[in-house]
């Protein structure tokens, strides 16, 4: 049986970021931050178009969290 490996500390703090991101717009679902490993871009256009916020204001947002 294959062990998954442990995340690495830059998809830790993803998680992290997610789930803080999922505390602030609470309509946001699991299903907003579904797409294949390695396309943070496609998830956070998605994002934009979601919140409503344009791409240095959802960086911003996520610089604070």
């Amino acid at each position: 049986m294959i062990k998954p490996l442990p995340p690495t500390a830059d998809e830790k703090i993803w998680l992290d970021q997610k789930s803080k991101l999922k505390k602030l717009f609470p309509f946001l679902t699991d299903a907003d931050f579904i797409t294949a490993s390695g396309k943070k871009e496609m998830i956070m256009n998605h994002l934009q178009i979601t919140l409503g916020k344009t791409k240095s204001e959802l960086e911003s947002i996520l610089a604070t969290l």
